[in-house]
């Protein structure tokens, strides 16, 4: 993963501050009981030396805490390296990849990290890099550049061009074209797995004899490299079928199981999205809960907040039924300082632990100050979700507050949330949430906003709509439609957009396709469709007549209306590429 951009001082920073991932809201037991959910063991974090221990290369720059967690689960101990003498010494060696190209090329280099690692692969030792670890092999990278990398493999890293018609950042399960006995990937061949990078290396004459698979976004580039012992990776092995690829450079002895099912991949999926709505109900339970037009709770007489189930087994049995990615989303988190939230972090960590793909997590991530003055800036509250376990974090609210000013003065200060935390963990970690209300019109020139025609007449016939972005959970209208949000965030540094609808939220009678298309169509970034998914078709439809690159629900999924493998086996069905 690559960020925009960070100096090496930030960034040195940054990894004396994280580097050591050790979480500082403190669990005073080895066991925590949650009335939200059920009970769990807490595994301490394993630091040992020894055989069995696989030295792990973390800078501090971003959530590696998917790759722990995925070492745990195969049994291995975790040795984090602190000198190059760790990795000159190291047995296997791992280094994950986020962050920024040149930052991490400057901490390697000031700490005499960079010989370290050229040494230990010229040895031919057993190396695994992952995603930023793939890219630093190179002899240089454009991001931010030109910034020389180890120079161990030719070619240049080069950004992704979006004028060819593909969303970047590349965010997705996307197919592998295997070039060459690479070991690790024998389980692979015809299976989706998961990217999220902007830049990319490309095959040549040159680098050939290093390059064992491709993927194709746009073009053919290099998704992994192996010679000898010394191999890598640029998507996330630590992501589902991506696993074996960990066993099997881990524990080369041992055999995997292959599953029944040939996997038939050929390009970028679509991606079906679980989402939980977490908050608290009137006894102080942490609750996954569905609105009505963002109303949660029950038309009776005690009002109380509707209950669908438990966060983590929820999130559990989705990734269980094929869910693509997992999204919390704490809906009351904007009243609250999240980091106060102690119940909301652990239930992150404990679905990190056992579900293993992509988990973004929104609700409150902003500047806050709590009651004892003490200030915490937003990129902080992110840190924190991240070292939990989130792949991606969700902005709503302030997202908004940032894109007026920008469009008011036409100036990035660099200070709002969004720009702070995909600056440090870059552009495809951020996901801005839209929560817009339709308000209909007679004529598209009566505001002065982006309009549509839409399909649905507003209750006096009017035949046009602009989109009112709203914030605090949608309880307050914005003077900023959706279509102009959706392109200030873009240029600020979100790399996705939820968009959600206020108007179908619930009701269960299809996704906003005028909405969808039109900020699908007007930014280059992926897009996820969200509120009013009532059926399978429903999927096919926004897939078909938007550039959508993904489609969330939640209610049809908790009451278990409609199973996710009906709306893959639906797609599929469609013609319509998904990851099975």
């Amino acid at each position: 993963m690559e960020s925009a951009t960070l100096n090496s001082s930030q960034f040195t920073t940054l990894s004396g501050a994280l580097g050591s991932r050790r979480l500082p809201l403190k669990l005073h037991q080895n066991s925590v009981s949650l009335k939200s959910s059920t009970k769990f063991t807490v595994r301490a974090s394993a630091v040992g030396g020894g055989d069995s221990a696989v030295t792990l290369l973390d800078y501090g720059a971003g959530n590696v805490q998917s790759i722990r967690n995925a070492i745990r689960y195969l049994g291995l101990d975790i040795k984090d390296v602190q000198t190059p003498e760790d990795i000159l010494n190291a047995k296997r060696l791992i280094v994950p990849g986020v962050g920024a190209f040149a930052a991490m090329m400057d901490v390697l280099n000031q700490n005499g990290m960079a010989e370290a690692l050229r040494a230990y692969i010229e040895k031919d030792h057993p190396f695994l890099g992952i995603c930023l670890g793939l890219q630093l092999l190179f002899e240089s990278s454009e991001e931010n550049g030109p910034v020389k990398g180890l120079g161990l493999i030719p070619g240049v890293v080069g950004r992704f061009d979006s004028s060819d018609g593909c969303r970047v950042p590349h965010i997705g399960w996307n197919a592998l074209s295997v070039k060459k006995n690479s070991v690790i990937l024998d389980e692979i061949a015809n299976r989706h797995v998961y990217f999220v990078h902007s830049y990319r290396a490309v095959p040549s004459e040159e680098n050939k004899e290093w390059v064992s698979s491709t993927c194709n976004y746009g073009i053919d580039f290099i998704s992994s490299i192996r010679r000898g012992n010394v191999h890598a990776v640029q998507f996330h092995p630590e992501k589902n079928v991506g696993l074996s690829i960990l066993k099997k450079f881990l524990l080369p002895n041992s055999s995997i199981t292959k599953k029944s099912f040939e996997g038939k991949a050929t390009k970028l999926a679509k991606r079906v999205i679980a989402c939980l709505d977490v908050r608290t109900n009137d006894n102080g339970d942490l609750v996954v809960t569905k609105g009505d037009q963002y109303d949660v709770r029950e038309q009776t007489k005690d009002n109380e907040v509707r209950n669908l189930g438990k966060p983590v087994e929820l999130a559990g049995q989705y990734y269980i039924d094929g869910a693509d990615e997992v999204s919390f989303l704490n809906i009351t988190g904007f009243r609250d300082f999240p980091l106060g939230d102690l119940p909301m972090l652990q239930i992150l960590r404990y679905t990190s632990e056992n579900v293993f793909v992509p988990l973004t997590v929104g609700g409150g991530i902003r500047d806050f100050t709590d009651a004892n003055g003490r200030y915490y800036s937003s990129l902080e509250v992110a840190s924190e979700y991240f070292r939990s376990g989130a792949d991606k974090i969700s902005i709503g609210s302030d997202a908004v507050y940032a894109a007026e000013e920008y469009l008011k003065t036409g100036v990035k200060t660099g200070k709002s949330s969004l720009e702070q935390i995909s600056r440090v963990y870059g552009n495809q970690a951020v996901v801005v949430s839209i929560d817009p209300r339709r308000q209909y019109l007679t004529s598209p020139y009566e505001v002065g906003f982006k309009s549509v025609k839409v399909r649905k007449l507003g209750p006096n016939g009017e035949e046009y709509a602009w989109y009112q972005c709203t914030v605090n959970g949608g309880r307050e209208g914005r003077p900023i439609g959706a279509y102009e949000l959706a392109k200030a965030v873009e240029e600020l540094g979100a790399g996705e957009i939820l968009l959600n609808c206020i108007d179908c939220d619930g009701q269960g009678k299809g996704f906003d396709i005028d909405l969808i298309k039109l900020i699908s169509d007007a930014v280059s970034i992926p897009v996820i469709a969200s509120s009013g998914a009532g059926k399978a078709e429903h999927f096919s439809e926004v897939f078909s007549q938007t550039n959508a690159s993904a489609a969330l629900a939640a209610g049809i999924f908790h009451r278990k209306e409609v199973p996710i493998q009906s709306v893959k086996d639906h797609l599929l069905m469609k013609g319509i590429e998904v990851r099975m």
